[in-house]
C-alpha cells in the first residue's frame, strides 16, 4: 500500500501542490537515498537529541541575522534580501514556495523553529558543489552534521526510497528499534502521527522536520529564549 502511494498519489495531496518545492525536496531525496544511510535504528537518533537540540540552538545568532527589524520573526522581504546578499542562489519564485512552505502558522513570519526548517530545506536543495560558497555565507558548515544526520535519519524511515514516509515504513523502523516490545507499535503510530501534519498518510521531509524540531523541544525552547531575551 505505502508503496502504492509513493510517487503517484502523495504529491497530489502535499502541503503546497501549487509549488514546485514538494517535487524538488523528493527529487533531493531521493538521490540522496541512492548513497545508503549510516542509520541502523531509531534508537540511535533519540541518543543525538541532545547534540542536535545544542547545535539547533546555535543557528539563533543566524536567525537574528535574518530578522533585520528584531521582532522575532523573519517576514518575506527580509529573507529576499538576505538571499540575496548572502549569493544564495534561488529564484524569487523558489523563495516564495520556501517561506510559505515554512510559515506554518501563515502569520506572514517564521518563527525559530520554522527558521530551522528552512536551513535545513536550503541544506538538502543546494546540497552541491557550487553551493558550498553560499553554505559558508550562511554560517552552514557547522550545522552540515546535523543536517546531515537528519537527512540520514529520513532516509533510514524511507525504505522504499520514494523520498516519503508511510505508516508502514515507520512501524518497520520502530519494530527495528524495540523488537519484541508490544508497545512498539503504538509508539510507532504515535511518532507518524506527529510527523504527518495534513493527514495524507504519507509524510515528506518538511514534515518531518517540524516533528523532529518538537522532539527535541524546540518549540519550548524558543518561547524561554524569548522570555529570557
Amino acid at each position: 500500500m505505502g508503496g502504492a502511494l509513493g510517487k503517484d498519489e502523495s504529491p497530489k495531496k502535499s502541503w503546497t501542490p501549487e509549488t514546485k518545492l514538494e517535487a524538488k525536496m523528493v527529487e533531493a531525496m531521493q538521490r540522496r537515498e541512492c548513497h545508503g544511510c549510516s542509520v541502523k535504528s531509531f534508537n540511535t537518533i533519540i541518543l543525538k537529541f541532545p547534540k542536535i537540540d545544542e547545535s539547533f540552538r546555535k543557528c539563533r545568532a543566524i536567525f537574528e541575522q535574518f530578522d533585520e527589524d528584531s521582532n522575532g520573526a523573519i517576514d518575506q522581504e527580509e529573507l529576499k534580501k538576505c538571499f540575496s546578499k548572502l549569493e544564495i542562489s534561488f529564484s524569487e519564485e523558489e523563495i516564495n514556495d520556501l517561506f510559505e512552505a515554512c510559515d506554518i502558522n501563515d502569520d506572514l513570519g517564521m518563527k525559530f523553529n520554522e527558521f530551522i526548517v528552512l536551513l535545513c530545506l536550503v541544506y538538502l536543495l543546494k546540497d552541491d558543489p557550487a553551493a558550498l560558497h553560499a553554505k559558508s555565507r550562511i554560517g552552514m558548515p557547522n550545522l552540515e552534521a546535523t543536517f546531515e544526520t537528519l537527512v540520514d535519519t529520513f532516509v533510514f524511515l524511507d525504505k522504499n526510497k520514494d523520498g516519503y514516509v508511510s505508516k508502514s515504513e515507520m512501524v518497520q523502523a520502530i519494530n527495528e528499534t524495540t523488537s519484541g516490545e508490544r508497545s512498539s507499535g503504538r509508539i510507532a503510530m504515535k511518532r507518524f502521527e506527529e510527523m504527518d501534519w495534513d493527514k495524507n498518510g504519507m509524510v515528506n521531509f518538511k514534515e518531518f522536520l517540524f516533528a523532529f524540531t518538537r522532539w527535541v523541544g524546540i518549540d519550548e525552547f524558543e518561547d524561554e529564549e524569548n522570555a529570557e531575551a
